[in-house]
């Protein structure tokens, strides 16, 4: 099978073109709407360091044990499971995986046309005109709540992640993270030195890199492990499908170190951009999820060139969103190639088309449904919670135990030595160690942290 798909699945075109992909895949909202957040509830400096410490640990043996799986097989997740342990039930960890694809993307496309619309807005200046924190959150909330414009963002959002995604990986994914992300990078350094240069931004600065330890506490290690767990896109099939595009010739090991050492970088970057700027305007870090679109235009109207730094900055979201959405994209779209022999243009309108349809609900749940709450959540997040609370850590657990314990560390050494890279002793012990033992017990904790009372 995967040969016979192989001229609709297509590989990556060089080493750079995947890692900046993969990074791209793992580079989205998580890093620059979700990270800076969290890191202004939990305390600044020490939340950073026990997060790179999660990073380091959790994230990226996990990361390279699907890179893995992809190479050996050349499959999506279905294929990829099923192809190592046929009949199994093992298999259905793959479904899981391109399940959280569609319903993480049903919903990450709303706010993603909310990145697109503030680029907008911030070029023709409407984000640009509150002289507090609350008036731009009624502004958002308007927005949001706005039927049309929400569709239309949606829609437009999703239009762009289709467009790519039907070039192929080398013609339209590698091509269009070969621009996006050194752009990303680009805008991300100018924000920086902006920021790094208001009068009191180093305060801003302390509170973001220096440790206060007595602001940490159990329940701060385990959103640090969840957000690290959940900003390098693993569990839901993305870097199980990107890594099956990848030659024989490429080096597993190094590769996911650049991604995870990219997607940290860009991570850590962000908080050097927000907080200096955040608090040189005197306004409060721990703002909650409001922080992007409320708190920011608010530092950007009292800012010299607001204007101009308002547009670089959601530009950068909007580009964050696109890297991560056409990954989800391919996820599931590289199902109905390899498991049902579906042309890639077929599939790709076919499954984008139905991802946006299931996510108009996710859309309306600020506005016309905003009313209809099951469980007190909406639709919204609801679709949310299956994905990121149940769907992801559940797959990211079990394939540890799987790589760890059922196809075994073994096999994936073999595949991952295909490079006759360095991956020796004492990498290949500590990896087997972390993912046979540490990984998934972590994970795991983190999983019924969040679903127990």
């Amino acid at each position: 099978m995967k040969t016979e798909n192989n001229n609709q699945r297509g590989f990556w075109g060089s080493r750079l073109g995947f890692i900046l992909a993969a990074s791209g895949s793992a580079i989205g909202l998580g890093n620059v709407w979700k990270f800076p957040y969290i890191v202004g509830e939990n305390g600044g400096g020490a939340f950073v360091l026990i997060y790179l410490v999660c990073i380091f640990i959790i994230g990226t043996p996990i990361m390279l044990a699907e890179f893995t799986l992809g190479r050996k097989t050349n499959l999506n997740p279905v294929g990829a499971f099923a192809s190592l342990k046929p009949k199994s039930s093992f298999i259905g960890i793959g479904y899981m995986g391109v399940l959280a694809g569609f319903l993480i993307l049903s919903f990450y496309g709303v706010v993603g046309g909310w990145t697109i619309a503030y680029v907008v807005k911030s070029v023709t200046g409407s984000v640009l005109s509150f002289t507090s924190p609350k008036e731009a959150g009624a502004f958002f909330g308007n927005f949001i709540s706005n039927t049309g414009e929400t569709l239309f963002y949606h829609a437009l959002f999703m239009g762009v992640c289709i467009a790519i995604v039907l070039r192929g990986i080398h013609g339209g994914i590698e091509k269009a993270c070969n621009i996006l992300m050194p752009t990303l990078v680009l805008f991300l350094f100018l924000l920086m030195i902006r920021s790094l240069t208001l009068d009191g931004a180093m305060e801003g600065v302390a509170f973001y890199l220096y440790p206060d330890f007595s602001k940490i506490n159990g329940n701060t290690v385990l959103i640090a492990l969840g957000q690290a767990f959940f900003s390098l896109s693993l569990g839901m099939g993305c870097m199980i499908t990107y890594g099956s595009y990848l030659s024989d010739k490429e080096n597993l090991t190094s590769s996911t170190f650049y991604v995870v050492i990219f997607d940290t970088m860009i991570a850590l970057l962000v908080g050097m951009v927000i907080f200096p700027a955040v608090f040189a305007m005197g306004l409060e870090p721990a703002e909650g999820p409001s922080l992007v679109f409320s708190v920011l235009p608010t530092v950007f109207t009292s800012m010299p060139m607001g204007h101009v730094v308002a547009v670089i900055f959601f530009t950068l979201l909007a580009i964050a969103a696109i890297t991560s959405g056409i990954s989800l994209l391919e996820v599931v779209v590289a199902y109905f190639i390899d498991q049902l022999g579906w042309q890639r243009k077929k599939a790709v309108l076919i499954v984008g088309l139905a991802i946006f349809i299931f996510g108009v609900p996710s859309g309306l749940s600020f506005g016309a449904m905003a009313d209809i709450k099951l469980a007190g959540m909406t639709f919204f997040d609801h679709v949310d919670n299956i994905a990121s609370n149940y769907l992801l850590p559940l797959g990211g657990m079990l394939t540890a135990v799987f790589v760890g314990w059922v196809w075994g560390t073994k096999n994936a050494h073999e595949e991952i030595e295909k490079h006759k890279n360095i991956f020796k002793f004492p990498w290949a012990q500590c990896w087997e160690f972390l993912i046979r033992y540490i990984t998934p017990v972590a994970v795991g904790i983190v999983f019924l942290a969040k679903i127990l009372p």
